[in-house]
């Protein structure tokens, strides 16, 4: 069997963050590594594992992922489809397992996905409570139907949701079917295994209710991130300085060479990373925070996901995502509650997307710097390379490579004296006097 991750893809969606999905890391380990973990927990090997990658990470993917997997090059990305069959040389012959990395869901779906043997093809069917916009499955007794793209909320076929984890039996004919298959639309990939449906393929959906999320956009990263939080027990590596005044409560990892100052509060579940530095009276609570940050003098870190090399002092982070090599400067915060309390929505390309969520702060992409007394407002995202002034109120989106400021003029005055000023400046000149 080859397992087959599709990391070819550019996401447009994820706007100010650059980083590709996939190498998000988590608890210390790339999201990626993760799937690789739970592959090779059921006896799955390095040499069992292609990725399709692009240009700009295929390196990256070569370096993280092993010598012993097979790599191959997607140009452009074109979709699922042209990433299969970029990869269609290393594929022939073998039972395929085709995986999104970018949908995080418990170790359970691969165990229940491979140990299927009814079908020919068989894909990971999500029941959803509510209307998803994705792909729906027509379902008689464990056997696909149909595949619904999109039906619009109310005409949904089933609760059951495509899922890209799909095990196809007879590789060589699958690549035959994605040949053939023509669109003038992104979808060829799904319009082969419609094609291959009614042309009498036995399909079969491997049921699955455990958690599941696809990091769509990049608030999406919450969901990841109190996912993988939920999962740990505390653990607090040999080596690492806590001042007896400080309070660890809850599950927290605290990894190699940090050092917790004098009466910090860290409450779990929480991460904090290798040789960060937590100083006096600060107070982190449900949050992820990478390596070699330093978190200043009474900042309070709140339900936020943090990347590496970040400096804090002084400040409120509050449910916001911060790329690496970030710093705050005295006093600057990220609002994240609106004052109505409505839903924050975020404008996408031409399109407003309610986020669902009524705290969200800013989404910081990397190298940033943000100067004393600034604030950030709701949902506002900043691109990388950028710096804010001082005490600068930020209400819209700043662009990457850019410097915003507040040039507010200053008057000088003299000073008018007061009539008991006057009197006693007076009395003072006689004395003298004048």
């Amino acid at each position: 069997m080859k397992i087959l991750f599709l990391c070819g893809g550019i996401g447009k969606r994820m706007y100010p963050l650059e980083e590709d999905k996939f190498l998000l890391k988590f608890i210390g380990k790339e999201l990626i590594l993760h799937h690789m973990d739970h592959l090779k927990g059921l006896g799955l090997k390095e040499k069992d594992f292609v990725f399709v990658g692009n240009p700009s990470n295929v390196d990256k993917l070569k370096e993280l992922c092993g010598e012993d997997a097979e790599y191959a090059v997607q140009k452009t990305p074109k979709g699922m489809a042209d990433a299969v069959l970029t990869a269609k040389d290393l594929l022939r012959g073998e039972e395929i397992l085709i995986v999104n990395p970018n949908d995080v869901f418990e170790p359970s779906a691969y165990e229940e996905i491979l140990k299927k043997k009814e079908g020919e093809s068989a894909i990971l069917g999500y029941k959803v409570c509510k209307y998803f916009p994705g792909g729906y499955l027509t379902v008689e007794n464990e056997k696909i139907k149909e595949i619904v793209e999109k039906p619009g909320e109310g005409k949904e076929p089933s609760n059951l949701v495509n899922i890209v984890v799909h095990l196809h039996r007879n590789s060589d004919e699958f690549i035959r079917y994605l040949e053939e298959t023509e669109s003038e639309q992104d979808d060829v990939y799904e319009r082969t295994m419609d094609r291959m449906i009614k042309d009498g393929f036995d399909f079969r959906v491997v049921e699955y209710d455990g958690f599941w999320t696809a990091i769509k956009y990049p608030w999406h990263i919450f969901n990841v991130m109190e996912y993988f939080l939920n999962t740990i027990d505390k653990q607090i590596v040999n080596g690492v300085k806590i001042q007896e005044s400080a309070k660890i409560e809850g599950n927290v990892i605290i990894e190699a060479g940090a050092e917790i100052f004098e009466n910090v509060v860290i409450k779990g579940p929480a991460y904090i990373g290798k040789d960060c530095v937590i100083g006096n009276n600060s107070l982190i609570r449900g949050s992820h925070i990478g390596d070699r940050c330093v978190v200043g003098y009474s900042t309070e870190i709140k339900h936020a996901y943090i990347g590496n090399d970040c400096w804090f002092h002084t400040n409120y982070i509050g449910d916001s995502i911060i790329g690496n090599e970030c710093s705050f400067g005295y006093g600057a915060v990220t609002a994240n509650f609106r004052l109505d309390e409505k839903n924050i929505s975020i404008k996408v390309e031409d399109e407003l997307v309610d986020t669902e969520l009524d705290k969200l702060g800013c989404i910081m992409a990397n190298n940033c710097k943000v100067g004393v007394n600034s604030s950030i407002m709701p949902g506002v995202r900043i691109g990388s390379n950028s710096i804010i002034g001082a005490g600068t109120v930020v209400t819209k989106d700043l662009e990457p490579n850019k410097i915003l400021f507040f040039e507010g003029e200053q008057m000088l005055r003299e000073k008018r004296m007061t009539v008991k000023e006057k009197k006693e400046e007076r009395m003072e000149r006689i004395k003298r006097g004048y």
